[in-house]
């Protein structure tokens, strides 16, 4: 079956996410979903790093001692990766996801480092129908990622396109 085909009833979508079925109507501004915590090791720095972003203060913890950062730190995409890992299965619903048009800001404002444990939360900042498409609702969301001294390590404002509730008489 094609995705495009598929109605938001007949998805299962039990192992993607940890809530209820949430539609656009379900995220009202100022709401607030903690997302979960995670750590994050030596070992996947260095992995990821290595892949995707081979700078030496990501995958070489020698020379990542004697650089700006003084030891090995994540990548600003690593974290990325991570936390959207905690979006999709806390507060992004399977069901109602169309998507994202991009982000409107992203910052690392402290490293990430071996050891580190990160708890991501989300607030909904904005949310509004799309008058061209009166199926779909947008929604901008705040994303913070702190560790566990609770020093914010990544900051985002994202944009998401939703499907509102299906009317039920429909």
């Amino acid at each position: 079956m094609i995705w495009a085909e598929q109605r938001p009833g007949d998805w299962d979508t039990s192992g993607v996410t940890d809530h209820a079925l949430r539609y656009f109507d379900d995220y009202p501004p100022g709401a607030s979903y903690d997302c979960g915590s995670f750590s994050v090791s030596e070992a996947e720095i260095i992995s990821f790093a290595t892949q995707f972003d081979p700078q030496p203060f990501h995958v070489d913890p020698g020379a990542a001692a004697r650089g700006p950062f003084g030891g090995l730190i994540a990548s600003g995409w690593h974290t990325a990766a991570l936390v959207m890992r905690q979006i999709v299965e806390h507060y992004l619903s399977a069901e109602a996801s169309l998507g994202s048009p991009g982000l409107d800001e992203m910052r690392w404002p402290e490293p990430v480092r071996p050891g580190d444990t990160l708890r991501v939360r989300v607030t909904a900042v904005e949310a509004r129908r799309s008058a061209s498409k009166p199926d779909r609702g947008i929604l901008k969301s705040l994303i913070e990622a702190v560790n566990q001294d609770d020093r914010t390590v990544m900051r985002a404002t994202a944009i998401n396109f939703l499907r509102v509730r299906p009317d039920p008489d429909s």
